[in-house]
């Protein structure tokens, strides 16, 4: 008998269809897995067997061929264990047929038959819908994370005898719903950190706001113990909320890398990798690719603390998503694409003691030593990042102070207003919403400088010896700048600070 119901597999961050046939005819014993599956699929036929054994089920003693189309897909993982069970089952005539040809099934089996959560249901519960598919049968432990696609059926279940009892109309499972999550406005969306906790450091906080406002990637300089993780932890409070469709694309991404428990994200992501991570962690990728630290930040920060730490071969990696916001890891045979569109906001002692330019304690580092460490991180690299902020020691009285400073509704207030003055201006462009993403001729057309504030610039640029990359870092922090301040153009003012925030430019530095 021949049965035809309906799997996925993943790809990137989506989900592709597959179609899974099943035939049992006469000749010959043992199942037959075709259609391009590697190890974990092969194996699937042991643990069918167990779970057909451990559930009251029996194999069927003919030849049982399965097929995996599209066959030239490589398929991986354990979530085709389920789907080609129920298959089986619908051959042998004990699951109707027609109750699996609108179902698409995922679901890893257990030797006792039960069913174990897999990762990526979120992307595959998508595709069912898009495909037209009435329901999607899946482990009870994901359910919740794949009810947040609407218009199509989401049952969880538990075991294989559940899965026949269901199927066959002896049971009756309520489809999942969502997670209540938290709402997506700023008004009722809480943080446990805030701006309104942090002493002093004004110059600090107004170089985040200018960050979060433009998009724009920021890398903090000072001695231990200055506030540059504290300051940088708080940076998602200042964020414009979510979207729903930033969202999902973001929890699709965290459901491909097997981090979701639940509903949507309804948080900018802040991912926190440390200096030890390898190459393939930060960027993605492996033997089965996945989504790497620049994709878990999507549409939040990544926040590379100790950064002349980090490995050389890991920081050069860094350039090509922050340019184009995304990472394609490739293969031989195929190649898979990941977005990271991410905020980066870097820390970094200014010396391997870490007390150069500290005002009160001495540093130990020969200038050459200062500037051998300074070097750890590579011009181009450096060039990527648009604010350079020297974070200084907070004064004692300013500690002691006891009013509060600033919170972060107020200063998020600021950001939405300056971000929606930028969606506005880049309407008619696609994927552009920020000071940050503009093109050169966006540059020309948006960031126009009177006399004054041209030959400011122009005498930076020959005083600090400023790459032509600087040059447009400049020209969008100042739009960033002159946004916030409500201004439809730029002033000298705006270009005289962002040309303060490029310290490591300097040619002095540590020498």
């Amino acid at each position: 008998m021949f049965v035809r119901t309906y799997a996925g597999a993943l790809v990137g961050i989506d989900a592709v269809a597959v179609t899974v046939e099943v035939n049992i005819t006469g000749g010959g014993l043992g199942l037959y897995l075709v259609g391009l599956p590697d190890n974990a699929v092969k194996e699937s036929e042991q643990r069918i067997r167990a779970a057909f054994e451990n559930s009251g089920e029996r194999m069927s003693g003919r030849k049982v061929v399965v097929n995996l189309a599209p066959a030239d897909l490589r398929k991986e993982g354990s979530g085709f264990d389920l789907p080609i069970a129920v298959g089986i089952l619908a051959a042998m005539g004990r699951i109707d047929a027609e109750a699996v040809a609108d179902t698409m099934f995922v679901g890893e089996l257990s030797l006792d038959g039960s069913v174990k959560p897999v990762r990526g249901v979120l992307p595959l519960a998508v595709r069912a819908r898009s495909e037209g598919l009435r329901r999607l049968v899946l482990p009870a432990g994901n359910a919740a994370e794949a009810a947040v696609v609407e218009g199509i059926d989401v049952i969880g279940v538990t075991t294989l005898r559940e899965v026949v009892a269901c199927l066959n109309g002896e049971a009756e499972i309520v489809p999942a719903k969502p997670a209540d999550g938290e709402p997506f406005d700023a008004e009722t969306l809480r943080y446990a950190e805030d701006f309104a906790d942090v002493k002093g450091q004004a110059h600090v906080k107004r170089a985040l706001e200018i960050a979060a406002a433009g998009g724009h990637n920021v890398i903090m300089i000072g001695s231990p113990g200055s506030g540059k993780t504290m300051l940088a932890r708080r940076l998602p409070t200042i964020l414009p909320p979510l979207t729903r469709g930033e969202a999902l694309e973001t929890t699709k991404i965290h459901s491909v890398a097997g981090g979701m428990t639940g509903g949507l994200m309804t948080r900018r992501p802040f991912r926190a990798p440390h200096h030890l991570a390898s190459q393939v962690a930060v960027i993605g990728g492996g033997q089965s690719p996945r989504p790497g630290e620049v994709s878990l930040a999507h549409n939040g920060v990544l926040f590379l603390d100790e950064l002349p730490e980090f490995g050389r071969s890991v920081l050069e990696v860094l350039r090509q998503p922050l340019e184009e916001k995304r990472v394609v890891v490739s293969r031989a045979k195929y190649s898979v694409e990941y977005p990271a569109n991410f905020t980066l906001v870097a820390a970094m002692n200014p010396c391997p003691c870490g007390y150069y330019n500290h005002p009160t304690k001495e540093c130990t580092c020969s200038p050459g030593s200062v500037h051998r460490y300074m070097s750890r991180i590579s011009g181009p690299l450096m060039d990527r990042i648009d604010l350079h902020v020297e974070v200084t020691p907070v004064a004692p009285q300013e500690l002691s102070a006891t009013a509060p400073g600033e919170p972060s509704a107020v200063i998020r207030e600021r950001v939405v207003r300056a971000r929606e003055v930028q969606a506005a201006r880049f309407r008619d462009a696609a994927g552009v919403y920020a000071n940050s993403m503009m093109n050169s001729a966006m540059l020309r057309e948006y960031c126009r400088l009177d006399t004054a504030s041209a030959a400011l610039l122009e005498r930076a640029m020959e005083r600090l010896s400023l790459s032509a990359r600087a040059y447009d870092r400049i020209l969008k922090v100042a739009r960033t700048i002159a946004d916030l301040a409500g201004r439809a153009g730029i002033v000298q003012a705006d270009i005289a600070e962002a040309i303060n925030y490029r310290s490591l430019d300097r040619g002095n530095w540590g020498r």
